[in-house]
């Protein structure tokens, strides 16, 4: 039986599970975030300015991706990837739970660092246990690793609908004078905090049945004589992978920058300016994020598969992250034809715009997502050095950090300079850094030593 033709061990549908419950758990609360910030405090939000908002979410988007370097380093040399994955799972839950709890600027502080902290220690460990059931060069690993983001994109995919459905409609009235009142928004983070304790659940109970040693900490050797020593040194092959790491990175701040728009100015955009009525409906604001998580659920299979053809394997990882970044300028020039539809960025509310461009927008930044972040967390999995696994993939994390800091800093932007000048810089610079990274596809593939 060839490598292609082996199945994936068990082990990995249940960190399907476990990634999709905990997914379902953070955008769920991140479907709603931007609103709850933004809303008025009769309709359930906390009343600030959308510019101050989208700080907001910048910074705690930013803190929540530079944890898991810690958590990383943590990992590797005291706690083990599973022991972090449930302390990770616990903070977080406690983080959903005080947003549901406090609902004010205290509650929003201690919820968030809550989550953020969590993040850390679940994140790059839950994707370096992934990359620990395949040995290095199994050429099924990319597939796995887009397995595995169908699970993140499952939980991506329902938890804007039920917590959106929550937070926005079901525990919403009108009064007499037309007034909306909810108190949706804090059920929205008690249902996501349910979704994280799920999670935990399945990983606590499942973990030693299908992971067996996998995930543990192993202990390091002591006392070690110097041609140990000499063998555990990063070699110049380590060397040049690390570098190839950090060439990564930095492409991926360019890339999550403007995909991570869709929390913070894309939310707020389709809130004001696109048409959501049908009939005496409206659909809820949230669900929009579901459109993203519908097409990565229903593609991954299809680009999983492709990777492992033989056409597939002989696209080697820069192009694929080039080809993501393309994309995703593409996907900005749609909502550049939303701008276009209502006459450019004018504020009348009442001049909306066809929802099919959101579609259209999402679809982009999915194909981009698909050939970027899976293969991204299974190239990092490959390249780092055996030992320190956890910790580069908190690196890559670091990247998305950066990316979710400037991300919010730019979504402010769009109060200020407008939807339509945003949107085009965002097309522009994500199509200009998607050709240089193709322009560099072989010396970054001569750092990577013969990985793919």
């Amino acid at each position: 039986m060839t490598e292609l033709q082996k199945k994936h061990p068990k082990a990995l549908y249940m960190l399907f599970a476990v990634e999709m419950w905990e997914r379902f758990s953070y955008y769920g609360m991140r479907g709603i975030l931007i609103l709850y910030l933004t809303k008025s405090i009769i309709e359930g939000g906390l009343g600030i300015a959308a510019e101050n908002a989208s700080y907001i979410y910048g910074i705690f988007a930013g803190i929540l991706y530079a944890t898991p370097m810690l958590g990383g380093y943590l990992a590797d040399n005291y706690l083990g990837k599973r022991n972090a994955v449930m302390i990770g799972g616990f903070l977080m839950m406690l983080g959903q739970f005080s947003l549901f709890a406090m609902n004010n600027i205290t509650g929003l502080w201690i919820g968030i660092a809550f989550l953020a902290l969590g993040n850390g220690f679940f994140k790059p460990n839950i994707s370096s246990i992934v990359g620990e059931l395949y040995e290095p060069n199994d050429t099924r690993k990319d597939a796995a690793f887009s397995i595995f983001y169908m699970g993140v994109n499952l939980g991506a995919l329902i938890a804007p609908l039920i917590i959106g459905y929550i937070a926005e409609d079901y525990f919403t009235t009108k009064t007499a004078a037309g007034e909306i009142i909810t108190f949706g928004y804090k059920y929205g983070f008690l249902a996501a905090g349910l979704g994280m304790l799920l999670s935990q659940i399945i990983f606590i109970s499942l973990a030693q049945k299908f992971l067996g040693n996998k995930g543990l900490l192993v202990a390091k050797p002591q006392n070690l004589t110097a041609q140990e020593k000499q063998d555990r040194a990063l070699t110049k092959t380590d060397k040049d992978r690390i570098t190839a790491i950090f060439i990564f990175s930095v492409f991926t701040i360019a890339f999550w920058l403007g995909f991570e728009q869709a929390g913070a100015s894309m939310t707020l955009y389709t809130d004001r300016y696109i048409d959501r009525a049908i009939g005496d409906w409206t659909i809820p604001t949230a669900w929009f994020q579901s459109i993203n998580a519908f097409f990565v659920v229903s593609l991954a299979p299809v680009i999983g598969w492709f990777w492992t053809t033989r056409k597939g394997a002989q696209i080697s990882t820069p192009t694929k992250m080039g080809m993501g970044l393309i994309l995703l300028g593409v996907g900005f020039i749609f909502m550049l034809g939303a701008i276009a539809q209502r006459g450019g960025d004018n504020t009348n509310p009442d001049i909306k715009a066809h929802y099919l461009w959101m579609i259209f927008t999402y679809l982009a930044h999915t194909l981009g997502e698909l050939c970027l972040s899976p293969v991204g967390l299974s190239v990092v999995s490959k390249l780092s050095p055996a030992r320190m696994v956890s910790f580069f993939m908190g690196v890559w994390f670091l990247a998305s950090a950066v990316a979710h800091l400037l991300g919010g800093v730019v979504s402010g932007y769009v109060e200020t300079l407008g939807a339509q000048s945003v949107f085009m810089l965002l097309s522009i610079f994500a199509i200009f850094a998607g050709i240089v990274m193709l322009l560099i596809t072989k010396k970054v593939q001569k750092l990577m030593h013969g990985i793919s």
